[in-house]
């Protein structure tokens, strides 16, 4: 890999936009384009907006390749009303890329974001190289078309509760709170360009999307037969929210899957352990 500077980071990166199908897509785009690598497009999960990636995490993938964070339609700075299906909130995707000029990208895709990202692969199969889906499922898995009542209470608030947010991404454990603690301080540490939160009529449509998403159907699951792209899936070992048995699902039904699961972890592991999962999604991009 080249050792060019990257100039910017995940607390300095600027607001950039582009133009699509009438809504104005705010992303940024940092980190070591000298690589050789293909940009590593970022896709959020359910609220999430660009301040949401943890910059540990984002800093440790750009050391080594080109980052793409992107507000899909609707979503924080991002202009147009949020999409309630996985469809249009890939075609976005899609017509985004193509904004950019960019014809080979890998992908990160991190609970819905892992939807939006297998919605791409099956797509548009060439465009992606290689895929990580972290803390997500596939269509049609069991126990996402109706959270329970606790995990639908701590991910729907009208308003941010940090503790609530806390207990749904983080282990129950005192190494696993304090970690939450530390990923909410450095999250908050951007001052410069600061994205806008995610609103509520991103919220309803996000959960509409994925409530179809969830409609038990075994049968979607041949589907993933489609997804030929090698793929890291990854999840920690007790997620209430994308529950870790849909990440085994996925491995099982994908042809060249690689799983790794965390401990003493939920669905926000890859916040609990940033260094150590970007460490591994280095060298799961980097042909390991």
């Amino acid at each position: 890999m080249s050792t060019a500077v990257v100039h910017e980071n995940a607390l300095t990166a600027v607001n950039r936009s582009v133009q699509v199908d009438g809504a104005t897509l705010v992303y940024r785009r940092f980190g070591n384009a000298g690589s050789g690598a293909p940009p590593l497009l970022f896709l959020q999960h359910f609220r999430g907006n660009l301040d949401t990636w943890d910059p540990a995490l984002v800093d440790g993938l750009a050391q080594e390749r080109e980052v793409v964070l992107l507000d899909n339609r609707g979503v924080g700075a991002s202009t147009g009303a949020v999409p309630d299906n996985l469809e249009d909130m890939a075609r976005d995707v899609l017509r985004f890329v193509d904004a950019l000029g960019l014809t080979a990208i890998d992908v990160l895709g991190f609970s819905l974001g892992g939807f939006v990202a297998q919605t791409l692969a099956l797509t548009r199969p060439r465009l992606i190289r290689r895929l990580v889906l972290a803390g997500t499922a596939p269509e049609g898995a069991p126990d996402i078309h109706r959270w329970t009542d606790e995990v639908y209470a701590l991910a729907t608030p009208d308003s941010f509760d940090p503790d609530g947010f806390i207990r749904l991404f983080f282990s129950s454990s005192d190494e696993g709170r304090a970690r939450g603690m530390e990923f909410l301080a450095r999250i908050s540490a951007r001052t410069a360009d600061p994205d806008e939160p995610a609103d509520l009529a991103a919220r309803d449509a996000q959960l509409d999307a994925i409530t179809r998403w969830g409609i038990p159907d075994p049968s979607k699951l041949a589907r993933l037969a489609a997804i030929t792209q090698p793929t890291l899936v990854a999840n920690g070992d007790d997620d209430p929210m994308m529950i870790t048995e849909n990440s085994h699902l996925l491995a099982r039904h994908l042809p060249r899957a690689q799983l790794r699961i965390y401990p003493d972890a939920g669905h926000g592991f890859l916040d609990q352990y940033p260094k150590e999962f970007a460490d591994h999604v280095n060298a799961f991009l980097n042909g390991g």
